[in-house]
């Protein structure tokens, strides 16, 4: 007898298939956001048939002694206009009933309203309270269109939950080579300016992206940072061989302090963000060839240089050459590279298949805009949990369709030479003191 799959299941495996790795993030994400409204739309549904009959799918009505007379009965289609687009919805069918059901999120003859869209929202948020969806709801639909309270909680607490078990679980069996971090700013207090929400994600050893850390900042000063580290840090999570970050001076001292002994790479697309902002229009497509011009190897790697302290040399002397070349037009320009400069050239000790993947923090931001694009639906996010449950319902399910990356035989013994001079050094020899001596094969102190 085959399985049957429920709507909403059916709804999560189309979301799933979006992230199979086919298409990049930028071509699916309208689909996700209709897929998105679908599935929320359709859990709240799928709710009020639940707390209608007073029992769950499948379960029998002689183990539910407040469940109604009445079964399900099948769907039939229905379709909503949202901002997303059009969606269309499996509206659940009874019969037996006494009473008839009647959809109180559709209300009579919905097909349009920015009430339902406010709840698909909610339901990416999930940690809207229970007042605000109901609000949002009767605002719009009426009085009598609002949601019950178990529906709007069963809607807005299941991502909060996940959320809750996700940042709290331990890191132990985590062994990352890169550690990205970078914050994005949101509105999420009433009256305050828009606060970072602080992100970490990396790439195991495995070559494996993963979706590491996200926490509400307050600011990006080195306490903030310096606190979320610390916090990865109590459960569980190993320095990695390569922290990659823009140029915020608190992260920057909060990555030195937490993890010492990681190498540290500045972000090349934030540093030529910084050096073309000191450079007249005009001028700007000039220096930002010249400027990536230094950080092409392609002539480096075919003259022999393999990634190594050999590597890296040869494109500081680049860097020194480019200074020399724009130091009298554009000074401002050249210090800005020139600060932090060994920073820039980390990634170049690392192999040479992962260098276009880990010489920039970049990876995250295309999604953060996307997240932060649809907050303004709604203006200022609720609170900070509303804020942070969003921002994690989105990073999570597009983190299943992040691509890792190569592994190869070589790559994977420079990888672990580097892990061994990183956190295991010899131990140095020990230089005996001026006040003593070796006699005999024993050591004895010299009087004066």
């Amino acid at each position: 007898m085959p399985v049957r799959v429920s709507p909403t299941e059916k709804i999560r495996g189309e979301i799933d298939a979006l992230f199979d790795g086919s298409r990049e993030l930028s071509e699916v994400i309208e689909d996700v956001a209709r897929l998105g409204a679908r599935l929320i739309i359709q859990i709240a549904v799928e709710a009020e048939v639940e707390v209608f009959l007073g029992r769950a799918r499948y379960q029998r009505a002689a183990e539910c002694p407040d469940a109604r007379a009445g079964s399900r009965n099948g769907y039939c289609e229905s379709t909503i206009k949202t901002t997303a687009g059009p969606v269309t919805v499996a509206r659940p069918k009874l019969r037996g009933t006494t009473e008839a059901f009647a959809s109180t999120l559709f209300g009579k003859s919905v097909t349009k309203s920015n009430a339902l869209e406010s709840l698909v929202i909610a339901g990416f948020v999930r940690g809207l309270s229970v007042r605000d969806v109901e609000n949002t709801l009767a605002d719009a639909l009426g009085a009598e269109a609002a949601l019950s309270k178990s529906t709007v909680s069963r809607v807005c607490q299941a991502i909060g939950e996940e959320f809750t078990r996700w940042s709290s679980r331990r890191l132990d069996d985590l062994e990352l080579d890169y550690l990205f971090l970078d914050a994005s700013m949101f509105k999420m207090h009433p009256g305050a300016r828009a606060e970072p929400v602080l992100a970490a994600w990396g790439i195991t050893t495995d070559g494996a992206p993963v979706f590491v850390a996200l926490a509400a900042g307050g600011s990006e000063s080195t306490d903030a940072w310096g606190d979320f580290l610390d916090e990865l840090r109590a459960r569980g999570l190993r320095p990695p061989l390569l922290v990659i970050s823009d140029g915020a001076a608190g992260l920057i001292n909060a990555a030195e302090t937490a993890l010492p002994r990681s190498l540290r790479q500045r972000c090349l697309i934030h540093r030529c963000r910084n050096v073309l902002a000191k450079v007249p229009a005009e001028a700007q497509t000039e220096i930002r060839d010249a400027y990536w011009a230094i950080f092409d190897t392609e002539e480096l790697i075919a003259a022999g240089l393999a990634p190594g302290p050999e590597l890296v040399a040869a494109v500081q002397r680049r860097i020194d050459a480019f200074a020399d070349t724009y130091n009298r037009a554009f000074p401002s320009a050249v210090k800005c590279l020139l600060s932090d400069r060994e920073q820039l050239t980390s990634y170049l000790r690392f192999p040479l298949e992962h260098h276009r993947r880990i010489r920039h923090s970049n990876f995250i931001e295309r999604t953060f805009g996307e997240t932060r694009r649809r907050v303004k639906v709604i203006g200022r996010l609720p609170g900070e949990t509303s804020c942070l449950n969003l921002v994690w319902a989105v990073l999570d399910r597009a983190s299943r369709g992040w691509r890792g990356i190569s592994m190869t035989p070589a790559g994977t013994r420079l990888l672990a030479d580097l892990r061994h001079q990183l956190f295991d050094p010899p131990t140095p020899i020990r230089k005996p003191d001026i006040n003593t001596k070796i006699t005999g094969g024993e050591t004895v102190g010299v009087v004066a």
